[in-house]
């Protein structure tokens, strides 16, 4: 059976990648970190081994911002369009929004991290129908 090839990118382009699959831990989070990279009060983030991914852009990889002992946020150095998450394990967690087909089937998040950091206001539901 052939790999998944999922896609996506920056807004600029600069920053391409090319995850081959399958995606692993599609989830959404709410932690401050999530929220401050993104701007937004909830991230859906989609994990692949580091190896797993291509940056194929004319801007080769993303910039980086070391933002915990063990993980480093991914943004494009032209747009400033946040990309994901590169862990130390070593995971690439990229941003379900930045792929070409975010309603992939593939992507929907299956469980939600750091529920109690959301506001109230923000309902989330995954993919299994939590909330």
């Amino acid at each position: 059976m052939a790999d998944t090839i999922l896609s996506g990118g920056c807004l600029c382009g600069a920053v391409r990648f090319a995850a081959r699959g399958p995606a692993e831990k599609p989830h959404t989070c709410s932690c401050r970190f999530c929220q401050r990279h993104t701007g937004a009060p909830t991230a859906a983030w989609v994990e692949f081994p580091a190896g797993s991914i291509t940056w194929t852009g004319p801007g080769g990889a993303p910039s980086t911002w070391r933002s915990s002992d063990y993980s480093s946020r991914a943004f494009c150095p032209a747009c400033g369009s946040s990309i994901g998450a590169i862990d130390d394990e070593p995971v690439i967690a990229l941003l379900v929004g930045g792929f070409d087909d975010p309603g992939d089937p593939a992507l929907a998040p299956q469980y939600h991290s750091f529920e109690d950091c959301r506001p109230r206001w923000l309902c989330v539901e995954t993919a299994s129908g939590e909330e």
